[in-house]
């Protein structure tokens, strides 16, 4: 059943033209014949008061209610005591219909993907009070276009919380506020595209292997080339020998293999940097989120001058927030910064004050905590289900964020075990596609566990535990 909004009416246009000898309503019925006939009126859309739209058509309101009442005749409008006159069910000239209804979405039993944090936990009421909030405080200047780079308020706040948090070097001058990672990479990769950088590397197995962002690189001219990573994270000796001007890292957690990058190695990765005068592009995704060991700053905080630091609201929050940032360093900071307002002018002002208003009143973070022990049990179901169903599998990268690497046994085939899942309507998602060769070797997959319950997880590892155990 149709919302009605007390007092609120829906705008109309159909022109009327006074100058032709046609009388008024019939222009009126026409015109809205017309409009029902070829869908631009669809069935069940509610049309203006009587009053309303002679108001917007500068007619007398009893035109307005014979041309409703013969249209009502024809079929072509319906009314309901105390509702309002809407479109009744009649044939169009639209394109018709299928003759076969699409297919129903597939409901999983559970899926494990991977990168989605507890959508249902998104914290509804605090988000509601923040932007009550926001709409109550915020001064008028604040409606306008302002700043590209990001609300001023949010930037100094976010900066507080990075340096707190994150252990960054952060200057709120040189923040930029962005659409998600997303667009955040795709602008600092367009800067350095603008500064000369040819080739980008990329972990591997990593953001290179599926798509993605490596596709994005190579769509701007780019050379993407692979680094291999261990147990140490990415090897600097090998991202050296590729002659890369540039490397994407996630060293607080890596993407999807969980480690995390080695003390010595982050230090190489700076002498690196330092003497090449390459970039280092690090996505801090999910490192708010950590379970078995010690929080580990943001490479940033070692080499601010060197390193573009990506972070973003969608695991904290959702992803439907859509809100991002951009710590730059001093050389590249304008440039980015153009970047943006070359792009869309900024991203929307409510939404960042809306942030801001949460951190700083200690809600995200109390979001965060509970969100540790929500993750830290998922990871813990995990474990136990796999413990009961498929004892032969390894899990590891569970120090941290809320997906987890199972290693199947050599003489398993992972495409294999992914279809065989899917056909109990279980999802599966195997690392090879995730590697640069798509090489199913090791076997492999990556558990999403952020947005299932400790249930789903449970029995969707028990309907699939004799398929991980290989055959």
């Amino acid at each position: 059943m149709p919302i009605e909004w007390a007092g609120l009416s829906p705008e109309l246009i159909l022109p009327l033209d006074r100058g032709r000898p046609e009388p008024l309503r019939s222009q009126l019925e026409g015109g809205l014949r017309e409009a029902i006939r070829s869908g631009r009126l669809q069935v069940e859309e509610r049309l203006p008061s009587s009053r309303e739209l002679a108001r917007q058509l500068g007619v007398s309101r009893g035109l307005v209610q014979e041309c409703y009442d013969q249209l009502q005749a024809e079929g072509y409008l319906s009314t309901r005591v105390g509702s309002a006159t809407r479109v009744a069910a009649v044939a169009t000239q639209t394109t018709p219909a299928p003759t076969t209804a699409p297919a129903a979405p597939v409901q999983l039993l559970a899926d494990f993907r991977s990168g989605v944090p507890d959508l249902g936990s998104f914290p509804r009421a605090d988000w509601l009070w923040a932007q009550r909030e926001t709409c109550r405080n915020a001064p008028t200047s604040a409606l306008d276009y302002g700043d590209p780079r990001g609300s001023p308020a949010l930037r100094q706040v976010l900066a507080g919380y990075l340096r707190r948090v994150r252990a960054a070097a952060v200057d709120p001058e040189r923040i930029v506020v962005c659409t998600g990672f997303a667009q955040g990479i795709s602008l600092t990769l367009r800067v350095l595209v603008q500064a000369g950088v040819r080739r980008v590397a990329f972990e591997d197995p990593g953001y290179g292997g599926g798509g993605g962002t490596g596709a994005t690189a190579v769509r701007m001219g780019l050379e993407a080339v692979p680094v291999p990573v261990d147990d140490g994270g990415v090897d600097v000796d090998a991202l050296a020998a590729t002659g890369a001007q540039a490397v994407l890292l996630t060293p607080a957690h890596q993407w999807p293999t969980g480690v995390v990058l080695a003390p010595e190695r982050r230090h190489a990765l700076v002498a690196w940097a330092a003497g090449e005068g390459a970039t280092i592009i690090e996505d801090d995704y999910d490192a708010e989120f950590r379970y078995d060991r010690e929080p580990v700053g943001a490479l940033q905080g070692l080499a601010p001058d060197h390193v573009v630091a990506l972070g973003t609201a969608s695991k904290s929050l959702a992803p439907a927030v859509r809100l991002g940032w951009v710590l730059c360093p001093p050389t590249l900071a304008a440039a980015i910064a153009d970047e943006k307002e070359a792009s869309d002018r900024g991203s929307p002002v409510l939404d960042q004050l809306a942030v801001a208003t949460l951190i700083e009143s200690g809600r995200y973070d109390r979001h965060l905590r509970r969100m540790r022990t929500t993750y830290a049990n998922r990871r813990g179901a995990l474990v136990d289900a796999l413990s009961r169903h498929a004892p032969a599998v390894e899990l590891s990268g569970l120090a941290a964020g809320f997906h987890a690497v199972a290693h199947l046994l050599r003489s398993t085939g992972e495409r294999a075990v992914v279809a065989a899942a899917s056909q109990r309507s279980v999802g599966l998602y195997g690392m090879s596609t995730y590697r640069s060769t798509h090489a199913t070797t090791p076997p492999q997959l990556v558990l999403g566990f952020g947005n299932l319950t400790e249930r789903a997880i449970e029995k969707g590892i028990a309907a699939v535990g004799d398929l991980l155990q290989g055959p």
